[in-house]
């Protein structure tokens, strides 16, 4: 198994398969002048899938396919269907901005997709071209109406943006009332591509209190082991809502992940600076011994939690999330 310094078991992997995306989310990244990865500096679906395998064969249960948007990389389908047959690999999800899978979702329900979180920031048209600077609402509500139909357990995951959608924050609970989804709320954080820093927030304390407004007798329900998000519902309805403090930080004790980024880079922590290209040493000629050796290393050195990572980097972050994975 795979055990941090902290004697935390690292056993889930969200895994990036591009940094490329068809939206421009202003939240996430710049209009223009994005600097993409070169296709070869890319990890392959080969590397992936070999990483994957010993990493699974390490312990990690749990594996989260992430982009950019993940269906802009090309054959997607047919890694997933190796990826969903790795042993020993019990669940495997995906997050996506929902533009391109409409008609994909009957083929993730025969590939036994655990769930898929869907990046859904507002509910209106306008606001919707406003964020992510492109027209494509429809198309994400369809992939939504598939996911339903098909039974695939669903998150819509909001970044909660002042002075940008606020008011959408009920009519995306109210989308739980009738439908057994969740909706989760996340705090705006600073990786957009860009340096700006002391942006207007909604921390996780003011999201709570407006929804309260709203729903009074909102209830706080159990959260899973090793949850991002504190969880409540609103009483009668069929679905959850939950609230996920990511600039804050207030889960990260418990923190069992590790990130891959498209060009291959392991890190240990979202806000840290990266450990090393595992890229690098696959194509250099590694053995799986070596590469264990290497993986075990870096997450010998993850930090007890954001903060400390965030710290330890000693320059401000200027990444944007797509270059990182979603």
């Amino acid at each position: 198994m795979l055990v941090d310094q902290h004697g935390r078991i690292i056993n889930y992997l969200r895994l990036a398969v591009t940094d490329r995306c068809n939206l421009r989310c202003f939240y996430c990244m710049p209009a223009e002048g994005i600097d993409y990865i070169d296709r070869k500096e890319l990890l392959s679906y080969e590397e992936m899938l070999r990483l994957c395998t010993l990493l699974v064969a390490q312990g990690v249960k749990k594996i989260r396919i992430t982009g950019g948007e993940p269906f802009l990389r090309k054959d997607l389908i047919s890694f997933l269907e190796k990826l969903a047959s790795i042993p020993g690999l019990e669940e495997w999800h995906l997050t996506t901005n929902g533009t391109l899978s409409t008609d994909l979702v009957a083929q993730l329900k025969k590939l036994n997709v655990a769930s898929v979180n869907l990046s859904l920031d507002t509910l209106d048209r306008q606001r919707f071209l406003n964020i992510t600077r492109r027209d494509l609402l429809p198309q994400v509500m369809a992939t939504l109406d598939a996911l339903l139909e098909q039974g695939i357990k669903t998150k819509i995951n909001a970044v909660v943006m002042a002075r940008h959608n606020i008011e959408d924050i009920i009519p995306l609970i109210n989308l739980s009332k009738e439908q057994a989804l969740d909706v989760r709320f996340i705090e705006e954080m600073p990786f957009n591509g860009s340096a700006r820093q002391g942006m207007e927030q909604w921390d996780h304390v003011a999201i709570l209190e407006y929804i309260k407004k709203y729903f009074p007798d909102l209830q706080k329900v159990a959260d899973p082991l090793f949850s991002t998000s504190a969880n409540y519902q609103v009483p009668g309805f069929k679905g959850k809502m939950g609230i996920i403090a990511a600039y804050s930080r207030t889960f990260c004790g418990t923190c069992n992940r590790i990130r891959l980024t498209p060009k291959g880079v392991l890190k240990t922590c979202l806000y840290d600076k990266g450990t090393f290209n595992v890229k690098d040493i696959l194509r250099a000629g590694a053995t799986d011994a070596q590469l264990l050796i290497a993986i075990q290393e870096a997450i010998n050195s993850k930090a007890i939690d954001g903060i400390a990572a965030e710290t330890a980097r000693a320059k401000d972050i200027t990444e944007s999330m797509a270059s990182i994975g979603g």
